[in-house]
């Protein structure tokens, strides 16, 4: 149930900056919610990583039917970042607004890349490398901005689901147990 939450907040997110986000004065840049969904889910992926990956891909699945991507391109490589996040998930301690701002940039720009090198290695590249690259800092710089934001409200959904005031208390500031 967790994780089905989890879809269905990161699938209300992207509906609603895509609504809003063309309003802004930044339209061009999009910060990249996919990439901050999967990394969240992979990082609280506990002992099993199958539905943590199962609901990053569905996420990257919903993403490529509103963006327009080719089917199964975002899907991909949310499941890829989910999958590399719960590997440094026991290395890491993601609390804090500057940590967590720099580990969301970084996951942005390594599923930006991802995403560009899929793209040329398919043949379906708009444009060159250096403008799908310089698009890539200023994509990672807003999701390092937005970053807190959604993973504050991935653990406060997390802490809706937890089955004791302990495991409540813990997924609310962000210990994983």
């Amino acid at each position: 149930m967790r994780i089905t939450a989890q879809v269905f907040l990161g699938y209300g997110l992207l509906l609603v900056l895509g609504a809003v986000w063309r309003l802004l004065p930044l339209h061009a840049l999009l910060p990249d919610v996919v990439a901050l969904f999967a990394a969240y889910l992979g990082l609280t992926a506990r002992q099993r990583l199958a539905p943590s990956l199962a609901g990053a891909v569905l996420i990257g699945y919903f993403a490529d039917l509103l963006v327009g991507s080719p089917v199964g391109l975002l899907a991909t490589c949310s499941g890829i970042l989910c999958a590399a996040c719960h590997l440094v998930q026991g290395r890491l301690l993601v609390r804090g607004m500057a940590f967590t701002m720099v580990f969301a940039a970084l996951a942005s720009l390594g599923f930006g890349i991802l995403v560009v090198a899929i793209r040329a290695l398919a043949g379906i590249l708009n444009g060159g490398w250096e403008e799908a690259l310089a698009d890539l800092w200023g994509t990672a710089l807003l999701t390092g901005l937005l970053g807190p934001f959604v993973f504050r409200s991935c653990r406060f959904v997390d802490s809706r689901f937890a089955r004791t005031p302990r495991e409540r208390d813990a997924a609310a500031t962000g210990v994983m147990l």
